[in-house]
């Protein structure tokens, strides 16, 4: 039996995010085009004997008690099973925090997905996807990964065709922005351009060049991080088809399809002190 499992815990971008309405319990509808990419944190979960949860991580500005997402995912595991051991679940931070990236919620799939494996209890991707909704709305799609459009709280996923071939550099500032915050500025938006976009269509049939041209987030409406756009500048600068922030922000990430440029934009960024990493698009994954 195997009591211990690594897993890269895969971060995500948000090629299209609109926020489509409010709900009687707090949280937002949105309608949103996600896409794995091959940044990652690696997360090992093993089993212990001391009945409890216990997390460690390299970044010591995460927290690693109930407010973690990851503690917060082996808890709707156990409610679920019922079948109740201790585990211990070691971080070690790459996806940087209030980014936009869902580093958190990538880290609580990847430690569903280990325990699902830890227990032997069979659970399909659908059912540990609906698992991970009452940890997070993000841990669905980051546990089917790929590309999707991510309806409801995120929660409702279709699997769209995977990007075209491409080179993604993510950059980020040393700003931060609160999640909370930032849907508290949205709600306050009288001009919410919540357009009817064709996804299915133009994501499924389309070239890099067309995907590009209706990369959209509505939370660049609300930000006020000055960085955001001297990125965005700097990627269209390389040759970047689009730049775009992702999720609520503060992380920004530029597609190219020339990998010699996108390497010198993420080279230059990062000798500008930003934070900065050449990804390239990952694929659904399979348990």
């Amino acid at each position: 039996m195997q009591d211990s499992i690594i897993l890269n815990a895969y971060a995500k971008i948000n090629l299209y995010l609109d926020v489509t309405g409010n709900r009687s319990d707090g949280y937002h509808c949105i309608k949103s085009v996600m896409q794995s990419i091959s940044l990652y944190d690696t997360v090992t979960v093993s089993k212990n004997n001391s009945d409890n949860i216990r997390i460690t991580c390299s970044d010591k500005n995460i927290p690693c008690d109930e407010a973690n997402t990851a503690f917060k995912a082996a808890q709707a595991f156990f409610r679920e099973t019922k079948d109740y051991f201790g585990v211990d679940i070691d971080i070690v931070k790459r996806i940087p925090s209030q980014a936009g990236l869902g580093g958190g919620s990538s880290d609580g799939a990847a430690v569903l997905t280990a325990l699902n494996q830890i227990s032997h209890t069979g659970f399909s991707i659908q059912e540990l996807c609906e698992i991970g909704a009452k940890a997070g709305a993000d841990i669905p799609f980051c546990i089917m990964g790929g590309t999707a459009l991510c309806e409801g709280i995120g929660e409702i996923l279709t699997p769209l065709r995977p990007l075209p071939d491409c080179y993604i550099v993510i950059a980020k500032g040393t700003a931060g922005i609160s999640t909370k915050e930032a849907y508290n500025k949205i709600d306050l938006l009288t001009n919410k351009d919540n357009s009817d976009m064709p996804i299915l269509s133009i994501y499924n049939n389309s070239d890099i060049a067309e995907i590009c041209s209706v990369c959209y987030n509505i939370f660049e409406m609300v930000s006020d991080v000055s960085e955001i756009n001297t990125i965005k500048e700097i990627m269209y600068r390389y040759g970047a088809l689009v730049s775009c922030m992702s999720g609520s922000g503060s992380a920004v990430f530029g597609i190219f399809t020339d990998n010699a440029y996108a390497l010198k934009c993420t080279e230059y960024l990062k000798a500008s002190n930003y934070f900065s990493k050449l990804c390239r698009p990952i694929n659904c994954k399979q348990l």
